[in-house]
């Protein structure tokens, strides 16, 4: 199976006999940061991605290493399990999604660079992760609307550039089936693709309404949203947030008015990436509690997400 994402460092070395390091367990290791990157991907959560990825490795080692040896290509191998642990999880997750408090959103990645001057502040776990349109909060959401299986054919076709019949044999249906189940994925994709705005210009709107929110301006909050945005917050039922989507421009400027007035007097915002694309996030002492990503058409906000959860803001935490 061929692998198209960047190979990450060896964690780890062994030998075996001759003193020698093992350069088999050296491959194999270096697949590691190629399956975050599908599993986070495929599941849309950091912390279950890395689950799914260990608990891939281990069945790799519960073989024998006659039976290691024995499987041809162990980088398609390894593909192949973290794909239906995957699939399988995705399964199960729509099933807990049902009785989820509030809305469901995404885990954010936490890259910690403040993009107003692209300058790295942190090295995290998560820098595994390779950042580009396909980890956007934007395109993670879609990929919800998807089923288990149109998830993961687009993700290996469309994004990994696996052929169909090695998607085929990951998702247990014929190729030309999988082929339809991209396709299908793909139109989902290309309705919700908004228009493409510069990297600068989506900076400064996401700066301005920044500036707007802390200076309590209602009037300039409502000229840099769209009239029909929406905005989302995701607490998990363990941590206060707006319980249903708001729409509209004027609401969601009240909404952030509103906010205003409440937050404590020691929290600070600052200007971070969030999953690859200019976001906010505010922390007291050094603990992140809240993650905003949003999604720019034109000169306008279109959408806002804002994630709460403290289990899924883990990685974002600072010592």
């Amino acid at each position: 199976m061929k692998a198209t994402a960047t190979k990450g460092a060896v964690d780890t070395m062994t030998t075996h006999g001759t003193g020698g390091p093992d350069s088999g367990l050296e491959a194999i290791i270096s697949e590691r940061r190629r399956l975050i990157n599908l599993a986070y991907r495929l599941l849309g959560s950091l912390a279950e991605a890395e689950d799914a990825v260990q608990e891939t490795y281990t069945r790799w080692y519960a073989m024998s290493r006659q039976q290691q040896d024995a499987i041809e290509s162990p980088a398609a191998w390894l593909t192949t399990v973290a794909s239906r642990i995957c699939l399988n999880l995705l399964g199960s997750a729509r099933a807990r999604r049902e009785t989820y408090v509030g809305e469901w959103i995404p885990e954010p990645l936490p890259e910690h660079t403040q993009w107003s001057t692209g300058r790295p502040e942190a090295t995290d776990p998560a820098d595994r992760i390779t950042l580009d349109e396909s980890v956007s909060l934007a395109f993670l959401v879609v990929l919800e609307s998807m089923t288990p299986a149109e998830r993961v054919a687009f993700i290996l076709h469309d994004v990994f550039r696996y052929p169909f019949t090695e998607v085929a044999e990951i998702v247990g249906r014929t190729p030309a089936a999988c082929r339809q189940l991209a396709s299908s994925a793909r139109r989902r994709v290309q309705a919700s693709q908004p228009s493409a705005t510069p990297a600068a210009q989506r900076a400064g709107i996401v700066k301005d309404f920044n500036q707007a929110w802390q200076a309590n301006d209602i009037n300039a909050l409502i000229g840099l949203l769209d009239p029909n945005a929406t905005a989302i917050a995701d607490g998990g039922g363990l941590a206060t947030t707006f319980p249903h989507p708001i729409h509209g421009a004027e609401d969601i400027a009240h909404a952030w008015i509103e906010i205003a007035r409440h937050r404590p007097g020691d929290m600070t915002f600052l200007e971070r990436t969030v999953n690859g694309q200019p976001g906010l996030v505010a922390q007291q002492n050094g603990i992140t509690v809240t993650v905003f990503a949003f999604e720019i058409t034109g000169d306008r906000i279109t959408h806002i997400w804002v994630i709460r959860n403290p289990e899924k803001l883990r990685h974002w935490t600072t010592s």
